[in-house]
């Protein structure tokens, strides 16, 4: 059994729980019909979290799960993001609501909230009956779904041990930020594994628990530091600490999308760091069979995996959230995907990413200029 001294116990965050078991979901056709099964085999109740929403074959699987757990005595109760849920159609929703199930969306858009229509709840995740969790970085959209060519590369993991109970109480206020508050039974938590896993949040406008978790892993880090992210636009100190691994021997790698991606100048953007990073020595690998949509951070044995790019954006407005795992077991299965996906991905080499065409370097200036006007415009003042 992994051991944990009391300093590690003693976070600023949510705590490390022993005892728990890790399980990776390797893509839409693995997470979807283990998330569906849980929902059928689900008696007490059912949360869910859940910004990307589209109506569509997915959806209709997972309305006709939620209802027939409420239709069989279960409690449903539903969160999804007012914005990215926009492409859930009414009748959807109706038969969510006739079905029986609870359902809340999270910050409704209005125009006089101005700002505040910015911040989005961008979790993802799903508890059935306080013993089993799934968390990661996926929509219910059929953009996930196995039988798109080619699906978005995506990952979840599922959870059962004394660290689901701090899911539940995480829903739990999530839940109580759009109504009346959550009036569940706090499950149990009995120990069903050996791993240590943490839940890291992130809290639209505060100093972000799950940021500074990252960076203190980077900066310890000794053998591997390798981060994949859909939408890599980090802080400086963030590609600060990337650097200085990397200098001091760190094998530090970056999984960033390809060509195929929902935000080609978000990719611009992201790209114009790619200079300084490979003269410190980082790997930058772009992801080439499919849109890279998956959040993973492994330094050492340490993994975090969720809903965060890292990015600034995201760390300022939106509601994250990532479970961390202290495993090295856990980490081995991890690193052995990210190997797989290095394969299939284009690496970037420093002398010719210097001869590169010039209208992606004008692409990246134009891009990079519009990310740094966001940056100062969305800055509280005195910042």
């Amino acid at each position: 059994m992994a051991r944990w001294d009391d300093e590690q116990f003693i976070t600023t965050g949510w705590p490390w729980r022993p005892g728990n078991s890790f399980q990776l979901l390797d893509g839409g056709g693995t997470f979807f019909p283990a998330m569906l099964a849980a929902i059928d085999a689900a008696r007490a109740s059912v949360l869910l979290e859940m910004y990307l929403v589209h109506s569509g074959l997915t959806v209709t699987q997972f309305v006709a799960a939620l209802t027939a757990a409420a239709q069989r005595g279960a409690r449903v109760c539903v969160v999804f993001d007012a914005f990215g849920s926009l492409g859930l159609s009414r009748a959807d929703q109706r038969r969510l609501l006739e079905g029986g199930v609870e359902l809340r969306f999270f910050n409704p858009l209005a125009l006089r909230k101005r700002l505040g229509n910015l911040l989005r709840d961008h979790r993802k995740l799903l508890l059935t009956d306080g013993r089993t969790a799934f968390v990661g970085g996926t929509g219910l959209t059929d953009s996930f779904a196995p039988g798109v060519r080619p699906a978005w590369r995506e990952l979840m993991v599922r959870i059962e041990g004394p660290v689901v109970a701090d899911w539940q109480r995480a829903f739990a206020r999530t839940w109580r930020r759009c109504g009346a508050p959550l009036d569940l039974p706090a499950p149990a938590g009995a120990p069903c594994g050996d791993a240590a896993g943490r839940l890291s949040l992130s809290e639209a406008r505060q100093r972000s628990v799950l940021a500074n978790g990252v960076l203190r892993r980077l900066d310890t880090s000794v053998r591997r530091a390798w981060i994949m992210s859909a939408y890599f636009v980090p802080a400086r100190r963030f590609r600060a600490a990337l650097g200085r691994a990397a200098r001091r021997g760190v094998d530090v790698r970056l999984l960033a999308p390809g060509a195929r991606t929902d935000h080609p100048w978000v990719r611009h953007a992201s790209r114009r760091f790619y200079a300084r990073m490979l003269r410190s020595g980082v790997g930058i690998y772009e992801y080439q069979p499919a849109m890279l949509h998956g959040k993973v951070i492994l330094c050492d044995d340490w993994v975090s995996i969720g809903s965060s790019n890292l990015d600034r954006w995201s760390l300022r407005w939106n509601l994250e959230a990532n479970q961390e795992v202290g495993d090295a077991r856990f980490a081995d299965v991890v690193a052995a995907l990210f190997e797989r996906d290095f394969a299939a991905s284009r690496l970037i080499s420093r002398h010719h990413w210097g001869e590169r065409a010039r209208l992606d370097r004008w692409r990246e200036s134009i891009a990079g200029a519009i990310d740094r006007y966001i940056d100062r415009w969305q800055r509280p003042r005195g910042q």
